[in-house]
């Protein structure tokens, strides 16, 4: 019995990995820390033997009280290097690792203080894809499309600028950025990608602290000949540098901040393409041992949005009274996962801030506040982001805050398709022949022709030729006759 096989070939994602390393930098002469910040940014990421080599700079920056109660500010940054091993990884792949700071320690050892930034990744490993499946030979086959993901990845880089009024301001002590998607647009020949970044900014005023914040739009079109309408697509944008610039006019008594941002994105365009495989198989001479295949793809589908603005008792990491003044809250950030329950799904997590706030004896700390938040979305299967902004903190009960916070989601749909194939094909003993002209059978309801075609070791096409009024899928009394050339 002559076979005939097939190779595809294809780049697509292979499979993804997590990681975490910590990341450590120390700040002399502090007294008081009020506020500490990291943020990772990543140079590269390279795929060898049985690991993903990542690596990168994280850029601390601390807000703080000296010996004498003056408010300073401090930033440093720290090379890192971490090491992702799984023994699936090889050279050729091209792996993509997407850094995140996921908790901010601080500790203090004699007069200095060490901030320890623990730093999770979520690698992607990419790689060609490639499979033999059946096309043909001495068999009946039964030809199917099998649908497969392919993937092409895509990079760009792009400036927002924006400017505003801040009022009259003194020092910037500290900022932070968060990017979050609003809009992916696969066209042919351009992949573009919309979104805001949150700027948040801690600046003084006179002797007090204050904190303002603002969501600088921004679009970026990437070029890809792989780019069609017929894509899906993913994308991460991060911020390789950030640079602000304030302008003060002290005869209107007003500030004018202007922010420019470097974006980087990093995208994967899915493309769905069918294989005209064989999916089921027999011989009208032999037995046939049938191996199959079993491919599993996965890849990005839509993106659902939704703005959230949730309220409630926060959780204090240090308590405070009414003889405290809030002074501002800043750091805003949010975590969230995806649960299920029998209520349905819903994306439950966090918002976390920094609140300052000036004791009555006139020195300034920071308490991390944490507002919990359940919130109901339509999907089963996705993975979620979310931006905290516009999050405001007030003592109505001593020793409580009461916090409210606006919450952008963007949940993105996880795609997965599976696909079964004939990868070979055995032959084994010889199928008697039946010698009779005639025969009639009574088939089972419920069968489809190629299941007929089987069982009566017939093509689809000669059981159809002899039963032109059959209708599928069979139905209950129904008879099926199979006529046989007879040479005399």
């Amino acid at each position: 019995m002559k076979t005939q096989t097939e190779t595809f070939r294809g780049y697509g994602k292979l499979f993804d990995m997590t990681a975490q390393t910590a990341v450590e930098c120390r700040f002399p002469e502090v007294e008081t820390a009020l506020s500490v910040q990291a943020c990772a940014r990543l140079a590269g990421a390279e795929a060898g033997n049985g690991e993903v080599r990542y690596y990168g700079r994280v850029h601390f920056s601390i807000v703080y009280e000296d010996a004498d109660r003056r408010i300073c500010r401090a930033e440093k940054g720290v090379e890192f290097t971490a090491v992702a091993k799984d023994e699936r990884v090889f050279p050729a792949a091209s792996a993509r690792a997407i850094p995140a700071v996921e908790n901010v320690s601080v500790r203090r050892e004699g007069a200095s203080v060490f901030v320890t930034a623990l730093l999770g990744a979520d690698i992607a490993l990419f790689g060609e894809q490639s499979f033999e499946y059946l096309s043909g030979g001495d068999l009946v086959c039964r030809r199917e499309p099998v649908h497969v993901l392919t993937a092409h990845l895509v990079s760009g880089t792009a400036e927002a600028e924006d400017d505003f009024e801040v009022g009259a301001i003194g020092d910037i002590l500290q900022h932070s950025e968060t990017v979050h998607l609003t809009s992916l647009v696969c066209g042919a020949g351009t992949f573009c990608v919309e979104g805001e970044v949150f700027v948040g900014v801690l600046a003084m005023k006179g002797e007090e602290l204050v904190s303002f914040e603002r969501l600088v739009p921004f679009r970026m079109e990437i070029p890809s000949e792989a780019c069609s309408p017929a894509c899906r697509a993913e994308a991460n944008v991060s911020v390789a540098d950030a640079r602000l610039r304030a302008e003060s006019d002290e005869e209107k008594g007003k500030c004018m901040l202007a922010v420019t941002l470097t974006l980087r994105a990093d995208g994967c365009l899915y493309e769905e393409v069918a294989v005209d495989a064989v999916t089921d198989a027999f011989s009208r001479e032999n037995r046939v041992t049938l191996a199959f295949s079993d491919l599993v793809c996965e890849g990005a589908g839509e993106t659902m949005r939704l703005t959230e603005r949730v309220s409630g008792r926060a959780a204090l990491s240090a308590p405070i009274d009414f003889s405290d003044t809030l002074q501002a809250v800043t750091m805003q950030r949010a975590e969230a996962n995806l649960v299920h329950g029998e209520g349905g799904t819903r994306a439950e997590g966090v918002a976390l801030a920094t609140l300052l706030v000036r004791g009555a004896d006139g020195g300034c700390r920071g308490v991390e506040i944490s507002l919990p938040f359940s919130v109901a979305v339509q999907a089963e299967r996705a993975s979620v982001s979310v931006l905290a902004c516009g999050m405001s903190a007030r003592q109505r009960e001593e020793g409580t805050i009461d916090a409210e916070v606006t919450l952008k989601f963007a949940v993105t749909e996880r795609i997965r398709l599976n696909a079964r194939f004939v990868a070979a094909a055995e032959a084994g003993e010889a199928v008697a022949e039946t010698d009779s002209a005639v025969s009639v059978y009574i088939p089972r309801a419920g069968d489809g022709l190629w299941e007929l075609a089987k069982r009566l070791n017939k093509s689809p096409e000669e059981v159809t030729a002899s039963n032109p009024d059959l209708e599928f899928p069979i139905r209950e009394g129904q008879r099926v006759i199979i006529y046989r050339k007879k040479s005399v």
